[in-house]
């Protein structure tokens, strides 16, 4: 239940070869034991790319890749930070205050992230010192959340620690606000996923409130997960908030057009909500209101009837402060549409028709298309793997996660599931010699 906290469990460590080899590294760093571990999975975004921020729905799975940290309290004022992974440096600092560059999203930073947000909402000066350790399976920069469940680990971790309680739901909705400490306006959909889901289904993730409904998926056919072995780290550049930032815009020009209060508009869906209309009424009045050519800065204030100085310190993102152009109209189009097709594809699976995952397919067909040409989050190899994953037998393939790298996920029927990873793998990972690192070398399905 989203009401109770996530649930704990005793273990024999030297029965699970991937903690003994934790508690053994553990040990070998810092010449102690843990007291305990912390898990948080990753996720697969099946449908419902760039919403989560928008205030609309989304539908996520949990994938059985996560991350793992071994933990222990210590009497010392400190955090020692070390990652299995000798890419990543060790890192420490003081438990009085936790400080996070946001112009450097290092690794440690997560951690830091999930710490200081329970930190924050119980009110504490400080947190109690800990030796860490973290592992993970989750491949970095790949579109299965590995930042959030690490924040989300985290979090776990320091009320572990503290001896404090709280709800998934709640813990969700902590880990997805400390995670903007790094820099990025994200929505929720990873934490939540990360806290509500449950093995065999997955979720419709709402908001404002948060909650979590079960998706039966259908039977006779799997999700194929296949890295683009394109890294994109959203924290990195200003991709990511650029979109946000577009979003929020399009959401204020087109309150001021409906003669909405669209000062605190920050989301396309409270603008829905106050005029409540339907998203097929939300598509049509962004065809009056928006136009396709891009806004300049200038004209998005003549538009709203402010400065450009209002503009810059009252609207704009530190990080957006030099984008020369916004395209209101496309990614609004994609917002709304995109919203539409996964309240649909929700419907389809619930009323399960004779042509289901054909249906399926084509929203997923469709959500791509959008995130290609309208939202522009594609990438030459993602449009690439997709379109080689629907030569091979994909019902429905897209790309999941942020996008501009990452991985693709495929409706593939089970039937079909043997030929269509051997054509894959040889089009497009042996046919262009593309390296894959040790988590990804071959194509998944969950």
């Amino acid at each position: 239940m989203a009401t109770e906290g996530p649930p704990t469990c005793r273990v024999q460590v030297a029965e699970h070869p991937r903690l003994l080899k934790l508690k053994e590294m553990f040990n070998s760093k810092f010449g102690s034991i843990p007291k305990f571990y912390v898990r948080a999975p990753g996720r697969v975004n099946i449908i419902g790319e760039h919403i989560d921020y928008c205030g609309y729905s989304v539908l996520p799975m949990a994938v059985e890749q996560d991350i793992l940290i071994a933990v222990e309290p210590v009497k010392a004022n400190t955090l020692q930070l070390s990652n299995t992974n000798p890419l990543y440096p060790d890192f420490s600092t003081s438990a009085n205050h936790v400080q996070i560059d946001k112009t450097k999203p290092l690794w440690h930073n997560y951690v830091l992230c999930g710490f200081k947000g329970i930190q924050e909402h119980f009110g504490l000066s400080n947190l109690p010192g800990m030796n860490c350790l973290v592992d993970g399976t989750i491949p970095p920069s790949s579109g299965l959340s590995s930042s959030s469940a690490v924040v989300c680990c985290a979090g776990l971790a320091a009320i572990t620690v503290l001896g404090m309680s709280l709800s998934k739901v709640e813990l969700a909705e902590i880990c997805a606000r400390s995670e903007r400490y790094i820099g990025t306006e994200g929505g929720g959909m990873d934490q939540s996923i990360s806290f509500l889901a449950e093995e065999g289904t997955a979720k419709l993730i709402e908001f404002s409130p948060l909650r979590a409904t079960d998706v039966k998926l259908p039977s006779g056919a799997v999700f194929v997960i296949a890295s683009s072995c394109v890294e994109m780290n959203k924290a990195a550049t200003s991709h990511f908030n650029t979109r946000v930032m577009e979003c929020r815009l399009a959401a204020k020009l087109l309150a001021k057009y409906k003669g909405l209060q669209w000062g605190k508009v920050l989301r396309l869906e409270e603008v829905q909500a106050d005029l409540r209309v339907g998203l097929e009424e939300m598509l049509l009045i962004t065809e009056d209101a928006l136009h396709p050519e891009p806004y300049s800065p200038e004209e998005v204030c003549r538009c709203l009837g402010i400065s450009l100085q209002e503009f810059r310190t009252q609207i704009l993102s530190p990080n957006t402060q030099d984008v020369p152009i916004f395209k209101l109209y496309q990614r609004a189009k994609h917002v709304f549409g995109e919203a539409a097709r996964v309240l649909q594809f929700k419907k389809v699976c619930e009323e399960a028709p004779d042509n289901t995952v054909e249906l399926l397919g084509e929203l997923m067909d469709q959500s791509h298309v959008s995130c290609r040409d309208l939202y522009e989050c594609s990438c030459p190899e993602l449009d690439q793997l997709v379109d080689i994953c629907r030569t091979f037998g994909a019902q429905g393939s897209r790309l999941t996660g942020a996008g501009w790298g990452g991985c693709t996920v495929s409706l593939v029927p089970t039937d079909k599931l043997p030929s269509f990873l051997a054509n894959v793998q040889e089009a497009y990972y042996q046919r262009s010699d593309r390296s894959l690192g040790p988590e990804n070398q071959r194509t998944r399905s969950f």
